[in-house]
């Protein structure tokens, strides 16, 4: 400390301090487009995340391959079933607790979804310490977000903070499906205004004249910084000019990311007005998260998401939908047939969000095609039955890109075939094949043409 007084005056340490803190900012704010490859159109991938388990009656076709007819839950999305694939038999027992473990399924659940890692939960002694996986998002968003201003969206409809019970362990494990290393949660945004924020930055709308002065402005700071800082490096030791050059990389990673804004500057945007906020009922929510996921897919602002309905264990009400029970209890019907029509309503009911998110796809041009042909999205819980809430045999469904993913078809596969199996699969779909993912034991076949 003494040292570092000596080199820099407290006024450069408040310039440097406050160039610093800007940064995060920076980085969110900048109204960016990634560099994009006019001779080949990117590929987005998304997981579109759903809880509490289903209904199997009501979810599950009852015939396999290409004849089956849609279920209630899945109704919304038979227009979209040249592009659907249905998945049975898929189960992910690196989820399900361990003799002795304290915590509870839906922790499990949501925690290893996308990492097929079991989590660590509380201690022998009572305290708790968190520990997972990689999630299979985060491995995409480290190659997708080499060409993209975000390397992946994390959203939600339900806010971090969730007050009450979390199934015995810390929330952490409920309020997010999406993990950035073993230890590190990636948390949920649910606030549409703070997303517009973040892909175009503080504006009112997305005009091209705005987006050039903000980017300029950045600019103006950027090199403010970088001037700053290579003045200051001259007379730090050797340990405080460490510490500067891993902040000076940061400066660079912004201004790569800058670029990237000049040169899609040119683009036309949609036109679209910041949002005033979270609406209150649970169909305008989604729709209008939905609504800014198509935005950042459609601007290449990311190319990864993850987008949570609701949390595991989730007390939540559908009024509009005429049930103001709250969801989680419906689902331990215990063979009640009023518990069993309304939980399988709400079902019903988040599916057609999800098929509101394909139709935007769907209509959206992109390349030789729409954005749904060059999507791959995946729909579905990390429970399976409702009312045993266990990870097996869990609703998935696999939409998108019809040239790597055969459609129109109910695929039924052993019982407790790894989950992990079906992502190793995505991986290879995308050319980032791998050895092994959580559990796996291969790679699941029948998928693509």
């Amino acid at each position: 400390m003494i040292i570092f007084k000596k080199y820099i005056s407290r006024r450069a340490v408040l310039r440097g301090l406050g160039a610093t803190l800007a940064l995060p900012m920076l980085d969110a704010m900048v109204p960016a487009f990634a560099e994009v490859n006019r001779s080949s159109t990117p590929t987005r991938v998304g997981f579109v995340y759903f809880p509490n388990g289903a209904i199997p009656a009501k979810w599950t076709p009852a015939v396999e391959g290409s004849g089956f007819q849609v279920s209630p839950i899945l109704q919304s999305l038979d227009p979209f079933r040249e592009y659907m694939t249905v998945l049975s038999g898929l189960s992910n027992v690196e989820a399900l607790g361990k003799p002795g473990e304290a915590g509870g399924e839906h922790t499990r659940a949501s925690a290893s979804y996308l990492t097929c890692v079991h989590p660590v939960v509380s201690n022998v002694d009572g305290s708790f310490n968190t520990g997972v996986g990689v999630s299979l998002d985060q491995i995409l968003a480290r190659e997708f977000g080499k060409h993209t201003q975000l390397a992946s969206l994390e959203l939600g409809i339900e806010s971090n903070a969730i007050l009450g019970s979390c199934d015995g362990d810390n929330c952490t494990y409920n309020n997010t499906i999406s993990w950035l290393n073993d230890t590190t949660p990636l948390p949920i945004q649910n606030n549409p205004r703070a997303v517009f924020e973040r892909l175009f930055g503080d504006s009112d709308n997305t005009s091209q004249t705005d987006r050039m002065t903000r980017i300029r402005e950045r600019r103006s700071l950027l090199d403010f910084v970088g001037g700053e800082a290579s003045q200051m490096m001259k007379s730090l030791g050797a340990s405080d000019r460490v510490k500067l050059d891993q902040y000076l990389d940061a400066t660079r990673d912004v201004e790569r990311r800058i670029q990237m804004a000049e040169d899609q500057s040119w683009q036309e945007l949609p036109e679209f007005e910041k949002p005033a906020g979270a609406p209150k009922r649970f169909d305008d929510h989604a729709r209008l998260m939905f609504d800014l996921l198509v935005l950042a897919f459609q601007t290449d602002m990311t190319r990864v998401s993850t987008f949570m309905l609701g949390a595991e264990m989730t007390t939540m009400a559908y009024p509009e939908i005429g049930v103001p029970d709250p969801y989680h209890p419906l689902t331990h019907h215990q063979g009640d047939v009023s518990k069993i029509e309304k939980a399988a309503r709400i079902n019903a009911y988040q599916t057609s969000m999800f098929s509101y998110f394909l139709e935007k796809l769907k209509s959206t041009p992109d390349g030789d095609g729409s954005l749904l042909d060059h999507s791959v999205i995946t729909y579905g819980g990390g429970l399976g039955d409702a009312n045993l809430h266990l990870p097996k045999n869990l609703p998935i469904l696999l939409v998108g890109d019809r040239n790597r993913i055969q459609g129109g078809r109910h695929l039924r596969f052993p019982v407790d075939t790894p989950l992990a199996n079906l992502y190793m699969r995505l991986l290879e779909m995308v050319d980032m094949p791998v050895e092994k993912f959580g559990d796996s034991t291969g790679s699941v076949n029948l998928l693509t043409v």
